[in-house]
C-alpha cells in the first residue's frame, strides 16, 4: 500500500470510528467488565458476551453461530485465553461481511469506469425516513467529484414534497434534475430522464423512487414497472438497485430488506445513520441474512458524510478507541 493509499485508509476507519463510537463502548466496556480479574475463557465469559453482542443488533442466530465456534476452539485448546477469544470474534465478523460482500461489493464508481452503457442506470429504493432521497443527492455529489456527470430523476411521485426535497439535493451535489408533478406516472418520470440523459450524453442517471411500504403491493409493481422501462431503453438497464435501509431501524431493517427482494433485483445496500445508534452490530446481521454487499454508510449531515463500506475498518473500529 502506498503512502497516499494508506492515508486514505487511515482516514476512513477514523470516520468509522467516530460513527460506531456508542457501539464500541458498548462492546469494550462490557468485555472489561466480563474479564476483569479472569485469565481464561469459561462457560460464564461466554454466555454473558453472548448476550453482550446480540444486544447490538448483530442478530441470535449468527451470534449463537460465532459463539458455537469459539466454545469448539476452546475445546481444542485453539483458544487459551481472552485476548485469543477476542482475536476469534473480531476475525468472525471480518469473514461473515467478506464473504458478503466478495466481487459484487464494488463500488458505485468502480463498476461504472467498467461499464460500456451510458448512461449508467441506478435505482434508489427504500421506506420514507430512512434518508434515501439524503443519500441520492450524497452519490451524485461523490460521483461528480470524480469526474461522472449525473443526472437525478425525481421518480418519487406519490409524496408531494418529494421533488422539492431531491431538488434542494441536486443544487447542493451541483448536478440537474428531472421531475414531474405529484401524481405523474413514475415510469414516465424515469423514461424522460433516461432519454434527455442520452440526448446530452450523461454518465449516470440516480432514480429516487416513492418510500413504498413494504405492505404496500401496487407501488412494488410500480417498481418492477419502472425496471422495465428502464431495461427496453438502456441495454442492461438499471444497472444498479440501491436498497438504503436505516441503522436505526435495527432488525426492522431486514424485513424492509427482503419484501424488497422479492419485488427487485437488489444489487447492493447503502446503510444510513450509522453514527446515530447504538446497535451498529445491524451490519453484521444484514450481512449474514441477506448476503448482499453494502456499498456505502451514511456517518453524517454534510454532503460528503457517504463512505465507501469497508469491512477491515468497521471490524476494526468496534474494538478499538
Amino acid at each position: 500500500m502506498g503512502e497516499h493509499e494508506g492515508e486514505i485508509a487511515s482516514g476512513l476507519l477514523q470516520r468509522f470510528k467516530r460513527a460506531v463510537a456508542r457501539t464500541r463502548q458498548t462492546l469494550v466496556e462490557r468485555f472489561h467488565d466480563l474479564t476483569q480479574g479472569k485469565r481464561e475463557i469459561d462457560p460464564a465469559v461466554l454466555e454473558e458476551l453472548e448476550e453482550t453482542l446480540i444486544a447490538t443488533d448483530m442478530g441470535p442466530r449468527t451470534v449463537m453461530e460465532i459463539l458455537e465456534r469459539a466454545r469448539q476452539a476452546l475445546d481444542r485448546e485453539a483458544l487459551r485465553d481472552l485476548q485469543a477469544l477476542r482475536d476469534f470474534i473480531q476475525a468472525e465478523l471480518l469473514a461473515i461481511l467478506s464473504r458478503a460482500c466478495g466481487d459484487r461489493g464494488l463500488l458505485t464508481e468502480e463498476r461504472l469506469r467498467r461499464a460500456s452503457a451510458r448512461p449508467y442506470v441506478i435505482l434508489v429504493v427504500g421506506v420514507n425516513g430512512t434518508g434515501k432521497t439524503t443519500t441520492i443527492g450524497k452519490l451524485a455529489y461523490r460521483l461528480r467529484r470524480q469526474g461522472f456527470s449525473v443526472l437525478l430523476c425525481g421518480a418519487d411521485t406519490f409524496r408531494a414534497a418529494a421533488a422539492d426535497q431531491l431538488e434542494i439535493w441536486a443544487e447542493r451535489a451541483g448536478v440537474p434534475m428531472i421531475g414531474q408533478q405529484p401524481g405523474a406516472d413514475p415510469a414516465a418520470v424515469l423514461f424522460d430522464a433516461l432519454r434527455s440523459a442520452k440526448a446530452r450524453r450523461m454518465d449516470v442517471v440516480i432514480a429516487d423512487t416513492a418510500g413504498r411500504l413494504h405492505t404496500k403491493v401496487n407501488l412494488m409493481q410500480e417498481l418492477q414497472k419502472m425496471c422495465r422501462v428502464a431495461a427496453r431503453e438502456i441495454e442492461g438497464a438499471p444497472h444498479e438497485v440501491l436498497l438504503v435501509l436505516d441503522a436505526v431501524t435495527g432488525q426492522n431493517g431486514l424485513e424492509q430488506a427482503r419484501r424488497f427482494l422479492e419485488a427487485v433485483r437488489v444489487t447492493g445496500l447503502i446503510l444510513t445513520k450509522l453514527d446515530g445508534t447504538a446497535k451498529g452490530g445491524i451490519v453484521i446481521a444484514i450481512a449474514k441474512e441477506l448476503g448482499l454487499p453494502i456499498h456505502y454508510v451514511g456517518v453524517g449531515e454534510q454532503l460528503d458524510d457517504l463512505i465507501e463500506f469497508s469491512p477491515e475498518a468497521y471490524v476494526r473500529s468496534l474494538f478499538e478507541a
